[in-house]
């Protein structure tokens, strides 16, 4: 091909495709990938020679060679992104090129290769009904394929590869940013809310992107960094963002402009939402193409949202558990000589429930929200006693088998009182688990306990696990009827009452943690 030839079909080439200028970005390095298709060595030879020099977006091409339907089929289908293909008609049989048209559209379901048909013997294989019969982009004789006319088939065909590719990206893209931003609400910590936002960046990009999430309190002060990938994996380390950083400069310049910078290598999408603003810093290896900044522009206006709806999350989260320690708090503040015990309760619940998971065991009942919550629900078991006479509460001796009766009551009480504030939340809540505790914690593995009798997995799992350790810490600490026991007769009694009491695989889960942490099971150190 002659440098006059190429210059006379500039006209299809965009006005941006001039050498960059000095400084500015080196142009995409990726390649077109174009497949040729014939059993003739000479063709195939002809056509690199024709197309050596020839480049599109300041991107060459990278030519593949098959010389039959089947091996272009096992290059088509093992190699990704190809762009076009020059397709001869008559191979291994008449029909080859067409079977593998066929093929590529509806055995590897891609439709936005383009197939140009090229064929020296025309009436083999008649054009109006090639194109009616099969999804084909173009029909060339061989002898009307000049060099010129390859040249404007090619650029054609690339510059239509590319919208299509385009708009399937744009598609895959939405689809990622409604899965993406309904997946983000979901997530409690702020760090793995930012971890998520930067994975579905990277997925919306295509590109494997390195990125860096930065935080800034108010419309002032240092940028803190929650989250970061890749080669900025170092920066999640530090507190702050160093201003050092060659990312630095872009950054504050969305921070100071208020708007998203795309400044290859370093883009920044800008992001305000009411309670913090939000930069998030990408450097794929070639400029992000407008169709991907307007993706990325969408998701940012998604990201926004979802960090408003996470604070609001955690404000009602806040003042829900805030709620569910006042109650408890009141319950303990007539018993004060329960001491810390609903905190312990708390902490060995929690770190029971997650060995419990650990062990493989009650799958279907250890639910993340049971994980979640039983700690905090567990504080409210003894709520219920807010109706219990002091004389008995506070009494410091043995109950009389009435006062006992009135005593046990605390455990219907307290779950009437929760399910009724648990009815006005949808879901598992804590209350709901509270509810479960409250009532039900008292009851025995054999069905010998209170207040109904029930008996093995009847029990809800999480007041079988309360059941356990609420005994457990009763009995190693001092109560106003009784002095501590020493921690050898505290597991020997958990131990005998396993299977009869006591859920048997809560009581292994218990002497594990314990094992694992010995703290839990030593006295409480007294004053001298």
């Amino acid at each position: 091909m002659t440098d006059s030839t190429i210059t006379d079909d500039n006209w299809l080439l965009d006005e941006d495709d001039e050498p960059p200028a000095a400084g500015l970005p080196a142009p995409d390095q990726r390649l077109w990938r174009v497949l040729i298709v014939d059993d003739d060595v000479d063709v195939h030879a002809v056509t690199r020679l024709a197309l050596r020099n020839v480049s599109f977006k300041g991107r060459e091409l990278e030519l593949f060679s098959a010389y039959s339907g089947r091996e272009a089929f096992d290059i088509l289908r093992d190699t990704p992104d190809i762009a076009l293909v020059l397709l001869d008609v008559v191979m291994e049989t008449d029909d080859a090129g067409l079977l593998l048209a066929r093929r590529i559209r509806e055995e590897l379901h891609n439709a936005i290769v383009r197939v140009v048909l090229r064929t020296g013997q025309p009436g083999q294989a008649p054009e109006q009904r090639v194109i009616i019969e099969y999804d084909i982009n173009d029909y060339k004789a061989k002898t009307e394929l000049t060099t010129q006319k390859l040249f404007t088939t090619v650029i054609s065909a690339l510059r239509a590869y590319e919208s299509l590719n385009m708009l399937e990206r744009s598609r895959i893209g939405l689809g990622k940013i409604l899965a993406g931003a309904t997946n983000l609400y979901q997530i409690h910590s702020l760090r793995e809310f930012a971890s998520g936002v930067l994975n579905q960046v990277s997925a919306i990009l295509d590109v494997g992107a390195d990125g860096v999430l930065c935080l800034m309190q108010g419309d002032t002060g240092p940028a803190t960094v929650v989250a970061a990938t890749g080669s900025y994996a170092a920066l999640a380390d530090n507190e702050r963002m160093p201003t050092t950083h060659p990312l630095w400069p872009a950054i504050a310049k969305a921070f100071s402009e208020k708007k998203s910078q795309f400044e290859h290598p370093a883009n920044v999408l800008f992001i305000h939402t009411q309670e913090r603003e939000v930069a998030i810093s990408v450097t794929p290896p070639w400029p992000l193409a407008q169709i991907q900044r307007d993706l990325l522009e969408v998701f940012c206006q998604r990201i926004a949202a979802a960090f408003d709806n996470l604070y609001m999350f955690g404000q009602l989260r806040k003042a829900q558990e805030a709620t569910v320690v006042a109650l408890a708090d009141l319950a303990e503040f007539r018993d004060s000589g329960t001491g810390g015990h609903v905190r312990r309760v708390q902490a060995l619940s929690s770190a029971i429930a997650a060995r419990m998971k650990e062990r493989g065991v009650y799958e279907d009942e250890l639910t993340p929200q049971l994980l979640d919550m039983i700690g905090l629900a567990s504080i409210l078991h003894d709520v219920g006693k807010v109706a219990t006479p002091d004389y008995i509460l506070l009494k410091p001796g043995i109950h009389t088998p009435d006062e006992r009766t009135q005593m046990q009551t605390h455990a219907q009480v307290g779950r009437t009182i929760l399910e009724r504030a648990a009815s006005m939340v949808d879901g598992p809540s804590y209350l709901h688990f509270g509810a479960e505790i409250a009532g039900c914690h008292h009851e025995h593995f054999d069905g010998q306990g209170y207040p109904n009798g029930l008996k093995g997995l009847a029990i809800p799992l999480s007041a079988r696990i309360v059941a356990v350790v609420d005994v457990f810490d009763s009995l190693l600490h001092e109560r106003p009827y009784k002095e501590p026991w020493p921690y050898p007769e505290v597991m020997t009694y958990i131990k005998d009452r396993s299977g009869a009491q006591f859920d048997p695989e809560v009581v292994l889960a218990l002497l594990d943690v314990i094992e694992r942490d010995p703290e839990l099971g030593q006295q409480p150190k007294t004053a001298t």
